[in-house]
């Protein structure tokens, strides 16, 4: 960054809140990231199925990694500011101090997580009214949506925390909150997680049908009366406070925010693909798929499938002694005994369904669990690369029933746009394309999400007239991956096979579930 050319670039900050760390950016007008940094943030599991978090500790992070990636830059060249985040709850009190959202009365911790699945009653009773709200979110809510979390909260923790409650935030909308004071809220998770309709906006009966009309008490003052486009500008900017906390400028722009993985989709999606012999060149936008490989959709899964295995101890000594990460030495491993067969075909009496955590998508079912089918007495170093495989294989298997289900909905996908963690991993991408059967397309920067967030940053800054634009200015292809069709065949049938222990897991809790 010391020629005239780059001192000249115009630059803005991406701010992304996973479920395990802040990260921040540095993004060129031309999509390149200039600086990146990451911090490690608390998680609280005080029981089974309950996950939470601190704001206060999540705005320290964003602060420490913001601060690394505008060390010696011009801060005349920072531009823009966008924060992208996981679609967690974040309660305050009316002074905008946090209240605690557990039964120990820890305010420091006020947040209850995406992945947090304590109101599975609440979320049923929800499912139950059949309110029409419920059509815009697949049929049924998840519990992972706000609604239910509310109610959770409303039932469990009407003193400590209901009955005191002020603010209730998107986490995305908490972030942009703390950087400019500006209570408007993002359009992104509104309508992802909190059944408000971009046509029409909230439907008040909704909330009275499922006893929460309190909620909605003041014109919904709880949760924000403005709603703004994701990248729309925020109030002035950057406040004082919060520019010298984060190391940036007073007054430079701040973007409506998105929800983590739909960042990750701004950031790749847009891309221009002439040139690459894609189906989706010369398209609507809706032919592209973007898949956000991160913790919500599969990295849990394959941690726990690896981490769990016997012979994990001896392949952390052999990536150790190969300085490899784990995933590349289990690759290694699976290419040194696949002999002539096709990588894929060693899994033909091997099956996972990979929802271990309930399923999202497209089943909307927080009651399914995991399942293998053909394991062996053995526990080598063998039995667990086929099991890793397996698994990745049924998280690809998983994608092609979501596209499926969305094709059944009128939909038409020609192209899927992957980032995240794994997409980095070249196994995990070969069998996305195997398995669908459509090309993949990688973006030139893997830190796509963070990319996205900068998008928004950028188009609140006024540098492009509109998010289109942006997406396909600093979205920039780098790979793409072609399936093998000479696999088809096989994969159809991993697929039958994928879809039958689905139906069967259902057979068998009708079964337990029936009177005795």
């Amino acid at each position: 960054m010391a020629s005239g050319k780059q001192e000249q670039m115009n630059y803005y900050v991406g701010i992304d809140v996973g479920t395990g760390s802040a990260r921040a950016a540095l993004v060129s007008q031309q999509g390149t990231l200039a600086a990146y940094a990451e911090y490690p943030i608390r998680k609280w599991e005080p029981q089974a199925d309950h996950h939470e978090q601190s704001s206060d500790d999540i705005w320290a992070a964003c602060c420490i990694v913001t601060k690394k990636v505008v060390q010696g830059i011009d801060a005349a060249r920072i531009r823009g500011l966008g924060f992208d985040a996981t679609c967690s709850l974040v309660v305050l009190d009316k002074q905008f101090q946090p209240l605690p959202v557990n039964q120990e009365g820890d305010s420091n911790r006020n947040i209850i997580m995406w992945m947090d699945h304590r109101a599975a009653s609440q979320v049923e009773r929800i499912n139950r009214t059949r309110h029409q709200v419920l059509k815009f979110v697949g049929g049924v809510m998840s519990v992972e949506m706000q609604p239910p979390k509310l109610l959770w909260l409303k039932e469990n923790l009407r003193e400590s925390c209901w009955n005191k409650a002020g603010h209730f935030f998107d986490l995305p909308d908490f972030l942009s909150w703390k950087a400019t004071g500006v209570l408007a809220r993002s359009l992104c998770p509104l309508v992802c997680k909190w059944t408000y309709s971009a046509d029409s906006g909230w439907d008040e009966s909704f909330w009275k049908m499922i006893n929460l009309e309190d909620f909605v008490a003041d014109n919904y003052s709880k949760i924000g009366t403005q709603v703004l486009s994701p990248g729309d500008p925020l109030g002035k900017g950057l406040t004082p406070e919060a520019a010298k906390e984060l190391g940036l400028p007073a007054g430079i722009a701040v973007a409506a925010s998105l929800i983590d993985a739909h960042a990750g989709g701004l950031g790749v999606i847009g891309a221009d693909v002439k040139g690459y012999n894609l189906p989706c060149e010369n398209q609507s936008i809706t032919s592209r798929l973007a898949v956000i490989c991160g913790t919500s959709s599969c990295h849990m899964g394959i941690e726990h499938v690896v981490q769990g295995h016997a012979a994990y101890p001896e392949l952390q000594v052999k990536a150790s002694a190969r300085f490899q990460s784990i995933y590349t030495c289990l690759n290694s491993h699976l290419d040194s005994i696949k002999k002539s067969l096709p990588l894929g075909f060693l899994t033909v009496d091997l099956h996972v369904w990979p929802d271990f955590h309930g399923n999202r998508s497209p089943l909307a079912d927080l009651t399914l669990k995991g399942m293998v089918t053909g394991l062996r007495l053995s526990h080598s170093l063998d039995d667990l690369a086929l099991l890793y495989l397996a698994t990745v294989q049924a998280i690809a298997l998983g994608t092609r029933h979501i596209l499926e289900t969305m094709e059944a909905a009128g939909h038409s996908i020609s192209t899927l746009f992957l980032c995240g963690g794994l997409s980095k991993n070249p196994l995990f991408v070969q069998m996305h394309a195997d398995i669908t059967g459509l090309p993949i397309v990688l973006s030139q920067e893997v830190e796509s999400v963070l990319v996205g967030a900068a998008i928004l940053g950028a188009c609140a800054s006024g540098d492009f007239t509109s998010v289109q634009e942006a997406m396909a200015r600093m979205g920039k292809v780098g790979k793409v991956v072609f399936p093998n069709p000479e696999e088809k065949r096989f994969y159809d049938k991993k697929y039958k096979v994928f879809l039958k222990l689905v139906e069967h897991q259902k057979e068998y809790a009708a079964i337990m579930n029936e009177d005795i």
